[in-house]
């Protein structure tokens, strides 16, 4: 029992936001000031000050022209007083919406100041970090709180601003109803609180039965989905799935329904005890206030006053509880934008030894005792690599899928740290550099890459401004593209990418292998890397394209990634990856005489091109 309730504090404790309400409220109100959104912060003030004075104004405004009237006062007096209280209703109600209409743009640039932030540490997080089950929940969650104009990051100024209202009025209040009887100044926050608190708790059952309300609602979204789906719609008829759909469908609406209903039925006893609690405040202030009035205690026109101040008091007591609350709510989303901006970065960045990456040098790779092992996995996918890239030397990885290929890659890159053992960069262990410095000794076409929503040539410079055109129309040239690209109407400015240009082309996939390859050539890294970017292709296309990777990386350190063994055998010296290690190496002619399992697997796979060939040969 002790054990379990020791659990239960750590994993509380472990729930807890890193900060808190004041914490988050400073950020904010920071955020603001160094963004050069200061005015943000004096509107907001402003605000809540015209939004008190509009209420004292229509606090005062009847009790006093009914003084006006009790005096017996002249028609004059009487025309000047209501003329003052309408030009004051007029000037304030104008500023106060001038400033509420102005104060929307500043909170909004705050709220872009923070999603520039969060997609910027998105983009620059260590790799680990994206697959990191904590920071991708964290980024999820973060996303929300910036998400709209009614998210936590922009709606806390709202409510910083209606929180400094009613503790101003509040105090305007309490100063009033206190020269009146302390008491009822007593009995009327007691009967708020109450009220306030009777009423939060039982609006809350909807958020403690959330869990339950959402997996409700999930099934009928996933019904709705299905139903709706044209993949499924020859399923639906082939097998006659309507009606059972149609059944299930109305078995999750009727739960959810009831569930509602019993929300509702709970909710009304929150309305009943406001509604009772209401009663007797105004009993009791009705029934002391005109007392005075019989008594000669106070005018009627007092009467008046103070009994309007008993209903407004109460609504900056209910104001100043319910707007903690909101502030208490959007400050759990704000500290998790905070944590996520604020996640640890396993990879030294700027506090890393800066180094230069000069394309004409010939550089060194080093692994020395390597294992690596995915988070939450049972074993190493790799286990004591040992593995030396020479100067200017054309590596080729192979093996089975699932062998560790791409994750050796990764570690080369700089990707991922080894749990065990180092990578050296000419001697020097790469934990060492600024990691954002070492990729750029690398130029890489990956298995999946992504084309940029801009033009041909943007997407070779991977820029917008400074692009060298001459470069990129060399690079275009040796990649085997040029002719494509000259016949396109707006040529080397034509756009990619149709989600966001209507009249973007479409590359074939030859054509956009040919583009990434003019893209590795563009960025003149140290080192070119090749993770298997031709999988899609066809075995001789395959090879054409990496005889056109082997041309044109000329003089480089290389490393080339394949399924098909064939395609590599223009590399120096062949890896072959199995059980986690090294199993074979040696160039393609070496590794064949061995007869190992590389042999083995390359007369297979010959095996099935020849077959290949006979069966299109008779088609």
């Amino acid at each position: 029992m002790v054990k379990e309730k020791t659990q239960k504090a750590k994993k509380e404790k472990a729930q807890r936001p890193k900060y808190n309400m004041a914490q988050n409220s400073w950020f904010m109100i920071k955020l603001a000031w160094t963004s050069g959104e200061k005015k943000v912060i004096v509107l907001s003030l402003l605000s809540a000050l015209l939004a008190v004075a509009l209420n004292l104004i229509n606090l005062y405004v009847s009790p006093t022209i009914l003084s006006v009237v009790e005096r017996k006062a002249s028609v004059t007096e009487l025309i000047v007083t209501i003329v003052v209280f309408v030009a004051a209703l007029m000037l304030v109600s104008a500023a106060s919406s001038y400033v509420n209409t102005n104060t929307l743009y500043g909170r909004i640039s705050t709220r872009c100041e923070i999603i520039a932030q969060l997609q910027r540490k998105a983009a620059t997080t260590s790799y680990p970090n994206l697959f990191d089950d904590k920071f991708k929940k964290l980024k999820m969650k973060a996303q929300e709180a910036i998400g709209s104009n009614s998210a936590a990051t922009e709606a806390i100024w709202t409510t910083l601003t209606e929180l400094t209202t009613n503790l101003l009025g509040f105090v305007f209040y309490v100063i009033l109803m206190s020269s009146v009887q302390p008491l009822l100044l007593i009995v009327i926050l007691a009967t708020t609180v109450i009220s306030y608190l009777v009423g939060n708790y039982v609006n809350e059952w909807g958020y403690r039965h959330r869990e339950e309300e959402a997996e409700m609602a999930n099934q009928i979204y996933y019904i709705d989905r299905r139903v709706s789906d044209f993949s499924a719609a020859k399923d639906i008829r082939i097998f006659g799935l309507r009606p059972w759909l149609n059944e299930v469908y109305n078995k999750v609406v009727a739960t959810y329904t009831a569930f509602h209903q019993k929300a509702q039925g709970v909710y009304i006893w929150a309305r009943i005890v406001d509604l009772v609690l209401t009663f007797l405040r105004n009993a009791i202030a009705y029934a002391y206030l005109i007392g005075l009035v019989i008594g000669n205690g106070i005018s009627v026109s007092d009467f008046l006053l103070f009994f309007s101040a008993v209903g407004g008091f109460t609504a900056w007591v209910t104001g100043i509880l319910g707007g903690f609350n909101t502030l208490h709510k959007q400050s759990l989303d704000i500290s998790t934008v905070r944590e996520c901006l604020e996640y640890p970065e396993p990879f030294k960045f700027e506090d890393g030894e800066p180094i230069e990456a000069e394309a004409d040098r010939l550089y060194e790779i080093r692994l020395e005792n390597v294992s690596y092992r995915y988070p939450g996995a049972d074993k190493d996918t790799l286990t004591n690599i040992n593995l030396t890239l020479h100067p200017g030397e054309k590596l080729a990885v192979v093996g089975l899928n699932g062998a560790g290929k791409t994750t050796l890659i990764k570690l080369i890159c700089g990707f991922l740290d080894p749990t065990e053992g180092r990578v050296l960069l000419d001697g020097k262990d790469i934990r060492d550099y600024n990691r954002r410095d070492y990729y750029k000794m690398f130029s890489a076409v990956f298995q999946t890459f992504s084309l940029l929503a801009g033009t041909i040539a943007t997407n070779v410079a991977q820029d917008c401004e400074g692009i060298d055109m001459d470069r990129v129309k060399e690079c275009v040239e040796k990649a085997g593209l040029r002719k494509k690209v000259e016949s396109l109407k707006d040529g080397y400015e034509t756009y990619l990418n149709r989600e966001v240009f209507e009249e973007a082309i479409l590359l074939s996939g030859g054509e956009t292998q040919r583009l990434m390859l003019a893209r590795a050539l563009y960025k003149n890294a140290p080192f070119i890397v090749l993770d298997e970017p031709t999988a899609a292709l066809d075995p001789i296309a395959e090879s054409e394209m990496y005889q056109k990777y082997n041309e044109m990386t000329s003089g480089k350190s290389s490393i080339y990634i394949s399924h098909r063994l064939a395609s590599t055998r223009f590399c120096d010296r062949i890896i072959m990856i199995a059980d986690g290690g090294i199993g074979e190496e040696g160039t393609h002619e070496e590794l064949l005489k061995a007869g190992g399992k590389y042999a083995e697997l390359f007369e297979v796979q010959s095996k099935y091109y020849k077959e290949g060939e006979v069966e299109n040969e008779e088609n």
